[in-house]
């Protein structure tokens, strides 16, 4: 039956519309594993739908029902549902067939959370925010740096939903990783939890990796010899994408915490050792975005110091010409008031040695500024 039998069969437990239309557009194209990050959901919010026992891929099951009905029946292993951007009637009969809490629910269907951790009963919602690094030849002051997600996961005893939002954080090789692991894949669905944090968190580590690449960059343009003609509006930008960075790595420290040291009945006490690692991880991520805030903020102040001294030396420069300008602007002004009776007004040598005053007046003030570093 595939797919389309899979959303149909949930579309009649939850008496909604829309998921038989998403069953019939799945039953015009082949089945496909869009969880690989090579591929894109292709009109429906279903990524993939997998049952595991013992840690071990089971066989393809008819449909999402059946492939729960067979796993609470046996009492052993659980199904892995993962979606992509559902709306209300993709996601109705889905919520009603796992008993998931209906704010839960309204706060995977809408997205713009914070990173969370919450109990619902025997289910454990999460939420964490992806991010990827957008590559860019030159960094200016519209260059976007970072692009954040969402990735929500809920986690009962024998099933794991994730719930994706964005164009990347794609957890095919979260999957593929688990799968080559069957020994940590059969503690069950809180290994998935914790593979999903530690995928969350390593992304964090590349990106900042990518992000102090950038700082280098105009850090060494700003204390370089031109350094007073950067424009300082780069270095806004990259401020406002690392507080965008921020906005997605700190907030998950809290949860992370809960996870690692919080009894939880989902979470297997062996699995909380897991995520103290991954919270050492955030916890340095954490501590290098604080660092990087701190150096832009540096690297701002020598800017504007850099630019104030050149303005500086600017005006140095020009009162030191202003003062040369000076000398044979009074003696000119002086002997232009066409007076009658002035001392040696018609005298035969006087313009000679009035323009040799101005001369050796002039040659002794620049010699002077250019002494002192004026000019």
């Amino acid at each position: 039956m595939s797919m389309a039998g899979n959303l149909r069969k949930v579309t009649e437990l939850g008496r909604v519309g829309g998921l038989r239309r998403v069953a019939r557009l799945a039953r015009r194209r082949p089945r496909v594993d869009l969880s690989h990050p090579a591929r894109s959901p292709l009109g429906s919010s279903v990524v993939n739908c997998v049952t595991y026992h013992g840690g071990v891929r089971g066989p393809a099951a008819a449909d999402l029902v059946e492939a729960v009905r067979q796993v609470r029946k046996s009492g052993d292993g659980f199904v892995w549902l993962g979606l992509h951007e559902p709306t209300d009637q993709e996601f109705a009969g889905i919520a009603e067939l796992f008993d998931l809490h209906p704010l839960a629910v309204e706060d995977a269907i809408e997205a713009h959370q914070r990173p969370k951790v919450e109990r619902y009963g025997d289910v454990l919602f999460a939420v964490f925010k992806t991010v990827c690094y957008v590559e860019h030849e030159e960094l200016t002051a519209t260059s976007e740096v970072v692009n954040t997600g969402e990735l929500m996961a809920f986690v009962g005893q024998d099933f794991v939903i994730t719930v994706r939002h964005g164009r990347h954080g794609s957890l095919g090789p979260v999957r593929e990783g688990l799968e080559a692991d069957p020994h940590q894949l059969a503690k069950g669905p809180s290994a998935v939890l914790h593979a999903i944090a530690d995928h969350v968190v390593d992304d964090y580590l590349e990106v900042i990796d990518s992000v102090q690449a950038d700082i280098d960059q105009v850090e060494t343009d700003v204390f370089a010899e031109t350094g007073a003609r950067v424009d300082p509006g780069r270095i806004y930008q990259l401020k406002r994408e690392l507080l965008e960075l921020k906005r997605a790595v700190v907030p998950l420290g809290r949860p992370l915490l809960e996870l690692s040291d919080r009894p939880m009945r989902v979470i297997e006490p062996e699995i909380q050792a897991y995520f103290r690692d991954v919270s050492d991880h955030l916890l340095r991520a954490t501590e290098q975005i604080a660092a990087f805030d701190e150096l832009l903020n540096s690297i701002l102040q020598a800017h504007l110091a850099q630019v104030t001294v050149a303005q500086n030396e600017d005006m140095r420069k020009i009162t030191a010409w202003a003062a040369v300008i000076a000398v044979p602007t009074m003696v000119c002004g002086v002997y232009g008031m066409n007076f009658d009776n002035m001392p040696e007004l018609h005298w035969r040598f006087g313009y000679g040695l009035v323009i040799g005053v101005i001369a050796v007046a002039c040659q002794a003030l620049y010699r002077g500024f250019r002494r002192n570093g004026w000019l």
